[in-house]
């Protein structure tokens, strides 16, 4: 028996359409060995002219045994076995900056609600637009959902653009794309004037406050245009500089930094100092995370996590979804 054979024999379910007796014909001949992991299924001109169905009706049948990844599509060669699991309802492409602590939040609890019956495979463009692009070439096409975290930068649009926008969610940043589509993110520019506003009476206990922030990084322009508005609209003694430099950690200022490497820098010179955070020195971070938690560094954040959760449930429920995830202060004993 071939995978014809399987595909025909479904015709005794009277309620199987033509697609369902394609995509189940298949499945069954992975199941019971006919086709085996790499073996290279007809091709669609081979299945219409044996099986008699439209063109229409393989190519969506196909679409969708892509999607769940249980086979896949090679450019000019045609669609081949992709393994022996075809219990799975669909395949998942997570692209990510990196795997930092609050990032590895979002993946946890992403993958936990997908369930085991959802395949995921994880990229990272680690803020990279030549291996973002890299990346989006190399899965375009090969899964039934994608789920991304843009660069911001001027041809992201351009590349996000060449996704199906219903298979397609945006989750961290936001960045805009002509029409509407799904998106998960966070807002930068409101919530952090909202955060420093909450943290003025602390802040003014210092001499002065010092961001730390280089205009040539990823870190979100629109917390340095919500640090300069507050200065100014606070007449707080403020300034942004480009980076952390050793040394130069002094009494009665507070810093804040979205750099974890430049966070522990101040929080290592401090104890050299015998300088105590939150009384000599204050200390602001970004992206809450358990460490900052345990030694007590105050933070803002969104919930990445419950980002995660909401990103994996939206997926599950095949149903559009637009949410600005809230952004949180967690007030402790640095600042």
């Amino acid at each position: 028996m071939n995978v014809f054979d399987k595909i025909t024999d479904l015709e005794k379910v009277v309620s199987y359409s033509k697609h369902d007796r394609l995509v189940q014909g298949i499945i069954h001949s992975i199941n019971d060995k006919v086709l085996t992991p790499g073996d290279t299924l007809p091709s669609v001109n081979v299945m219409i002219r044996e099986l008699g169905f439209s063109r229409e009706t393989i190519m969506k049948g196909y679409r969708e045994l892509v999607g769940r990844g249980i086979i896949e599509a090679k450019n000019r060669l045609g669609y081949f076995v992709s393994g022996n699991s075809t219990g799975q309802t669909l395949k998942v492409a997570l692209v990510m900056y990196n795997l930092d602590t609050f990032e590895e939040q979002f993946y946890r609890n992403f993958r936990q609600t997908l369930g085991p019956s959802v395949t995921l495979q994880l990229y990272f463009h680690h803020g990279n637009i030549d291996v973002f692009e890299t990346v989006l070439q190399s899965i375009r096409g090969q899964f039934g959902m994608y789920v991304i975290a843009p660069i911001p930068h001027p041809k992201s649009k351009e590349l996000l653009e060449t996704l199906p926008r219903n298979k397609f969610l945006m989750f961290d940043r936001y960045e805009p794309l002509d029409g509407e589509f799904s998106h998960i993110t966070q807002e930068f520019e409101k919530s952090s004037y909202r955060m420093f506003t909450e943290l003025a009476d602390d802040i003014r206990k210092f001499d002065e406050f010092i961001f730390y922030h280089s205009p040539d990084s990823l870190d979100p322009k629109e917390i340095a245009r919500a640090f300069r508005k507050f200065i100014k609209t606070h007449d707080i003694n403020g300034r942004i500089e480009k980076e952390f430099v050793a040394g130069t950690v002094e009494k009665n200022k507070a810093y804040f930094t979205l750099d974890n490497f430049a966070m522990w820098e101040i929080l290592k010179e401090c104890k050299a100092k015998h300088f105590k955070p939150g009384k000599d020195v204050g200390i602001l971070s970004h992206n809450d995370e358990p460490a900052k938690e345990f030694v007590g560094i105050t933070t803002y954040s969104a919930d990445f996590a419950a980002m995660g959760r909401l990103a994996a449930q939206a997926i599950l429920d095949r149903e559009p979804v637009q949410m600005t995830i809230p952004t949180t202060l967690a007030r402790r004993a640095s600042l």
